[in-house]
Formats: structure tokens, C-alpha cells, sequence
């Protein structure tokens, strides 16, 4: 295990996050608000030094890094880039408890946006664009921005493919470009040229400046995080039917994009993945909408009860987790979509998370291929996705993501139904669904209306892990638990 070439990642990571603070850091002096001031200081003050004596101790660190050392380094620059940006809010006593801070700033790098506040508006601007901004750095990824500024080199590339690869959100990941700087490098030029757009239309919507950055920083990362107590309810219809929009075009692989800067226009048409995205949309929209609307007809309309519906599904697919309006009050049939919609997620390649459209593509197609073998054992049969076959081992992969999966979601829920709160099952499954899949709300005492303040400090350390292991797609935070990680190979 290479660990000087990790504290030398580690220590540019936290040097980088330093200089993502200095924005907040000044608004704390300019609305004169010392406590997040304190806050910041420390927290840029304690990064840099850290960074420092990691800097000295990776001197001379040899470039040879393997695919473990990428799982186990990204892991660990997750866990401490949250460690350093919970300081603003635990220093400035506006979060007092350590937990609740690290579980909040978890919530945000990891796009999650389950919050443990009631009263959001407490914080201040200074901490309330902290944690929005932190949604955007953790939508593309911390670790490829990294990529994205750093000298490249062809030594280089070895490491950089493993980081990328563990810290991207999908299947596989590969290179657009040749060179995998470059590839970085047009994902973030993509991420912030939509996050612009998406600033433009909601200051047109008539929505504040500072409100309009940071719904759009929660917007792009597919987070959650509002800036307001009553979410995005009070937005005009206008700047809600543009967060729904942005929403959605996060939640879609990157490389499209990219294939449409290219004017491949008819390879974008093609893509499953992107189709079967849209389609649950479309179809999610019109049951949900046709269902509120058979029950409280007198009090929406049709143009509203669309408005709210498109906007809950986008939110919940995207795992984003705005919202318009307590849908915990929905009828059954509704939630019961929207629970669907947890386990699904977003496309591969996008921020959003979830088990991603892509693996449910594959699951339905493996699914279908083994039931035909059954009855023509003999015959040879290839899963495909866009014409192109897919590799025995991707499919391998996806099973045993899934597994893991599974026995995640069980194990957290037993631990966090032992809470001494003694929440409802409903309460405590959603919660952990909400915190796996990087959504936020989730139903009964963690719904929309509501936040994950009353649990004990044992189930938030749980749903910090799972806000991880959703984050990054469970085996990086594997590879660090593991014993085998750890020893020498010959």
C-alpha cells in the first residue's frame, strides 16, 4: 500500500478545500457574523496545517499506485475532507454537537440533504452557502476536480484512472478524451456551464441572488439543501418548473453531453439508459398526478398538481430532495411511487445517486437472459446494451453490488430500529433508504416537513457510513474496512 502517495492526494484535497472556503469565510465578515467567521478560520487554519505535515511526510512519494490504493484513498479523503468542513458549524457553536456537524457536512459533500437542523435559517448566510456549496463540490466529485487542475503527465495517468474510477458514480467509467486530465477537465467545464445556466433562469425567476446560488449548487449536485425553512414552497412556479428541469439534466450521464457537443445526435437518441430515465419520469409524473388529483381535486388544479408532481419525481429520481410540498401527506399509491423512485436513482455518470438507471437496465436484461437459458440451455446468449455487448464481468459486478446492497439496507435498518426513539418502521426504513440512496427526506418522522435531529448519535454515525456508501458506490468504504486490503502482496 503506496500511503505516501495517498497523504500527498490527501493533503491537495484539503488545500483545495481551504480555497473553497474563502467564499463563505467572506461573507461571514461581510454580514458581520464573528461565530462563522471563528468558524472558518480554524477550519482553513487546522486544513493547512494538516496539510502541511502531510506534504512533508509523502516527499519522494513513489508514483506506483494500484486499483485498492484509489478505493481506499478516495474513502479516506471523503471521511477527511468531512472531518475539516464540519468545523465552521461545530466551532461557531451553530451545530454543538461533533456528530450532528460531521453528519451534516456528510449530507452535503455526499449530495445527500438530510438534515439534522429544524431551523435552517439560524445558520446565516456564511454557513448556509457552506452547506450548499458543499453539494457542489461533492456532485462531480472533489476527487476530479483534483484531476481536472493538476499537471498531467503519462505517470500519471495509472493513479488518476483508479481515483476517477472509484469516485464516479455508475458501473465503469471510462475516458472520453485520450487523455484522462482531459476527460476531467470537460466534466467539470460541463457541471459548471450548467450550473451557470441553471443560476441565470432562477435569477429570472425572481428568485434572490444568494437563494439563486445556492438551490442551484444543491440543484447541480443533486442535494437538497434549502435556504429557507419552507424548502422551495415559496419559489414562484416559474423557478420551480426550472429546478425541476435542472434537476433532471443532472441526472443524466455526463457523456451525453459531451456525445451532443459532438453532434452525435442520433447516439444520444439511442442510449437506453437515457430513454428508460425519461420514460420512469414521464410515467411516474402522470400516476402520481392522476392519483392527488383524484383525491383533493378542489384544492389543486391541474397546473399545480403537475407542477408538484414533476417536480417530486425529478427531485426523488435525482435524489436532489427539494421540495414544494409535504408529500409525506400524498396518498398511499403516490409514496409508494416515489419509494420506487429511492431504489432507482439517476443515470450512471450523473451526480445523482441511487442503484442508478444503468444497473437496473442490466438486472432486467440478465434477468430476462438466464429465464431464456432455462428453457434453451444450449443456445449462446449475449446481453447488450446501445449494440454493444457487455462484458460478463460488468454484469458480475452489478450482481454483487446489488447483494451488497441488500445486506446493507438490513443491517442498517436493524441498527437504527434499536434507536432508542423508537421511531415507526416506516420512519426508520425511509430513513435509512434516504441516506443510502443520497436522497435526504424520507417519510413519517424524517419526511419532508421534518429532519433527522432526534436520532441517537449511533444511528447518524450509521446513516453518516450509508451517506458514504451511497455516495461511493459501497466498495471504496469496503476496501477500507477490509482486513485483506491491508496486506502484502507478493
Amino acid at each position: 500500500m503506496n500511503y505516501k502517495i495517498m497523504a500527498k492526494i490527501q493533503s491537495w484535497i484539503l488545500i483545495l478545500e481551504s480555497a473553497f472556503m474563502i467564499p463563505p469565510l467572506l461573507i461571514s465578515i461581510a454580514t458581520g457574523d464573528r461565530p462563522a467567521l471563528r468558524g472558518f478560520l480554524t477550519a482553513i487554519g487546522i486544513s493547512m496545517a494538516v496539510a502541511i505535515v502531510m506534504q512533508y511526510m509523502s516527499r519522494n512519494a513513489e508514483k506506483r499506485f494500484y486499483a485498492r490504493e484509489g478505493l481506499v484513498c478516495t474513502a479516506m479523503v471523503w471521511i477527511v475532507m468531512s472531518a475539516a468542513g464540519c468545523l465552521p458549524f461545530f466551532v461557531s457553536g451553530r451545530i454543538p454537537s461533533f456528530v450532528d456537524a460531521y453528519f451534516e457536512i456528510v449530507s452535503g459533500f455526499t449530495t445527500t440533504g438530510a438534515s439534522i437542523l429544524s431551523d435552517v435559517e439560524m445558520l446565516g448566510k456564511a454557513l448556509l452557502y457552506w452547506r450548499s456549496f458543499s453539494h457542489w463540490i461533492g456532485g462531480m466529485g472533489v476527487l476530479v476536480f483534483f484531476l481536472a487542475i493538476i499537471p498531467s503527465s503519462g505517470r500519471s495517468d495509472g493513479y488518476m484512472l483508479h481515483i476517477l474510477r472509484a469516485e464516479s458514480p455508475g458501473p465503469s467509467v471510462n475516458k472520453m478524451v485520450p487523455r484522462l486530465r482531459e476527460t476531467a477537465a470537460i466534466l467539470y467545464i460541463i457541471y459548471c456551464g450548467l450550473t451557470a445556466l441553471d443560476i441565470i433562469f432562477l435569477l429570472i425567476g425572481r428568485l434572490p441572488v444568494f437563494d439563486a446560488f445556492c438551490i442551484a449548487f444543491g440543484t447541480a449536485g443533486t442535494g437538497g439543501f434549502a435556504v429557507l425553512n419552507t424548502g422551495c414552497a415559496t419559489y414562484t412556479p416559474f423557478a420551480q418548473d426550472v429546478t425541476t428541469i435542472f434537476m433532471l439534466l443532472f441526472g443524466v450521464n455526463f457523456s451525453i453531453y459531451y456525445m451532443l457537443i459532438l453532434k452525435q445526435f442520433l447516439q444520444v437518441v439511442r442510449d437506453e439508459e437515457v430513454r428508460m430515465y425519461f420514460a420512469i419520469v414521464l410515467l411516474s409524473t402522470v400516476f402520481i398526478a392522476s392519483n392527488i388529483f383524484r383525491f383533493t381535486p378542489e384544492t389543486q388544479g391541474v397546473e399545480p398538481t403537475l407542477r408538484h408532481s414533476a417536480f417530486q419525481v425529478a427531485s426523488i429520481i435525482t435524489t436532489t430532495g427539494y421540495s414544494t410540498v409535504n408529500f409525506d401527506l400524498w396518498p398511499t399509491f403516490s409514496k409508494a411511487i416515489l419509494i420506487c423512485l429511492m431504489f432507482v436513482g439517476a443515470c450512471a455518470g450523473s451526480t445523482g445517486g441511487g442503484i442508478k438507471v444503468i444497473r437496473v437496465l442490466l438486472l432486467g436484461k440478465n434477468l430476462r437472459r438466464n429465464a431464456h437459458q432455462i428453457f434453451h440451455p444450449h443456445e449462446v446468449s449475449i446481453v447488450r446494451v446501445n449494440g454493444a455487448r457487455v462484458p460478463e464481468q460488468t454484469l458480475i459486478n452489478t450482481s454483487s453490488y446489488l447483494a451488497a446492497y441488500v445486506v446493507i439496507v438490513i443491517v442498517s435498518f436493524l441498527i437504527v430500529s434499536w434507536d432508542p426513539g423508537n421511531f415507526s418502521m416506516t420512519t426508520n426504513f425511509s430513513a435509512v433508504m434516504a441516506t443510502l440512496n443520497n436522497i435526504g427526506p424520507g417519510f413519517d418522522a424524517v419526511g419532508a416537513a421534518s429532519n433527522f435531529g432526534a436520532y441517537s448519535n449511533l444511528s447518524k454515525i450509521i446513516m453518516i457510513l450509508d451517506m458514504l456508501f451511497g455516495r461511493l458506490e459501497i466498495f471504496p468504504m469496503l476496501a477500507l474496512m477490509s482486513a485483506s486490503t491491508y496486506k502484502r502482496t507478493v
